[in-house]
């Protein structure tokens, strides 16, 4: 059987309208209720939307060399955005757990480099939440004993298991054990520390203000910085030998650079007598490398929507142009402009659904052979972008399809079928 083409349709619904407007309750001769549709009725209702579709289908169908170009065009643009939406939720993702890696990002500091207020600890464990990884520091300055020569070395004491989990990035030999005595606790000593002090593994002895503590040599920790000259020991080891507070606190708060300004707030707000701080080496790299990201995505994808939005701009004026005289058909029919304009705007839509679906497709693929190819590990499919990128495909599409409208609207029937 011939597909039926769309003025043929066109025809066909019209003749439908007619049959269904002399259809009704008084041809039954039975009283409806009021408001209740008919059943003849609801069935040319069902009838004049099938038409519709049949009517869209067709035209479709009949132009497939002009509905591939606008089709290709949204593909290729959805395949994008999808692979570079994935791409970036995925890197963000694992660059902030890197990020992470590199330690604190948040510092709290008594004020005047001295000794932070009683309960600073767990106000700032209360205000950053269980989330955040939170490592009190205190230090002095002690000596060794006389056998070392009196050797001046920086002592910090500090919560082990806080900072094994916060600081992943340290080169650790070996963390030290809890301390077995008052008088005698584990010590990771710095790679500098170490060497300058000529540690072996037997203990050494530490003073400070005439009091005695000796030191068993744990493990050594190499970072390239400040770690690298001191002594770390037990927090609690450390205030019953010194009796010095801790001075400053070290916190990993996750989150964007948003996230990490306002537990800053919240930190000033409850640490009263202390001050908080980012860590802006680590803040900065982090919003830097996320922020050339972000822009980089931006501007490629902006790139790729401009020119796909002038293939679909110049596909949809030759169908305009095309099918000037089936337009004219439709209005000396007497389609109305809205529904001649409905119809093209479906077709428009229909195309940039279509083509938006293909190219999520298509996109989640690419992505995943990028990460692959580029950085050695595979990227989580991102299918929460789905309605963006299925809402952009057919917004992409009527966009373009605003100056094909103002074409539709100047055909007039006498003109074009009077071939003028």
């Amino acid at each position: 059987m011939k597909r039926p083409l769309p003025i043929e349709s066109i025809i066909e619904s019209r003749v439908l309208r007619k049959q269904t407007a002399q259809s009704g309750p008084a041809a039954a001769g039975k009283p409806e209720p009021a408001g209740a549709l008919t059943l003849p009725a609801r069935r040319a209702g069902g009838k004049r939307h099938r038409m519709f579709i049949r009517t869209l289908w067709g035209a479709t169908m009949v132009r497939r060399g002009r509905v591939g170009g606008a089709l290709l065009a949204i593909t290729v643009a959805a395949a994008v955005a999808t692979a570079l939406l994935n791409l970036y939720g995925d890197a963000q993702s694992k660059l902030r757990a890197d990020f992470r890696g590199y330690g604190a990002n948040v510092m709290v500091i008594g004020a005047g480099g001295s000794a932070l207020p009683p309960g600073t600890l767990a106000s700032v464990r209360q205000a950053l939440g269980s989330a955040a990884a939170v490592v009190p520091y205190s230090y002095i300055v002690a000596r060794t004993a006389d056998g070392l020569g009196g050797v001046p070395v920086v002592v910090a004491g500090t919560d082990f298991a806080a900072a094994r989990s916060l600081n992943t990035w340290w080169s650790v030999t070996k963390w030290p054990e809890p301390a077995a005595t008052d008088s005698s606790t584990g010590g990771l000593f710095g790679q500098r520390a170490a060497q300058a002090l000529g540690i072996t593994d037997a203990p050494i002895a530490l003073w400070f203000h005439g009091r005695k503590l000796r030191v068993e040599p744990a493990g050594v920790v190499k970072t390239g910085g400040d770690e690298d000259s001191r002594i770390y020991i037990d927090l609690g080891q450390f205030q019953g030998w010194t009796g010095v507070a801790p001075s400053v606190i070290e916190a990993r708060v996750p989150g964007s650079a948003t996230a990490v300004k306002a537990a800053l707030t919240r930190l000033q707000a409850a640490a009263a007598g202390a001050e908080a701080r980012p860590v802006r080496q680590v803040v900065e790299a982090e919003a830097r490398v996320l922020g050339r990201t972000r822009a980089m995505l931006f501007w490629t994808s902006l790139a790729v929507i401009a020119t796909s939005s002038l293939c679909v701009l110049a596909t949809l004026i030759t169908w305009v142009l095309d099918r000037r005289r089936d337009f004219a058909v439709m209005k000396a029919l007497g389609a109305s402009e809205r529904l001649v304009m409905a119809f093209f705007a479906a077709e428009a839509a229909s195309v940039g659904a279509i083509g938006a679906l293909a190219g999520f497709v298509l996109g989640i693929g690419a992505a995943e052979w990028i990460g692959h190819a580029s950085f050695g590990s595979s990227v989580q499919p991102q299918f929460a972008i789905l309605p963006l990128v299925f809402g952009g495909g057919i917004l992409l599409a009527l966009v373009a399809a605003t100056g094909p409208l103002r074409l539709l609207r100047r055909i007039q029937p006498a003109t074009i079928l009077r071939g003028e």
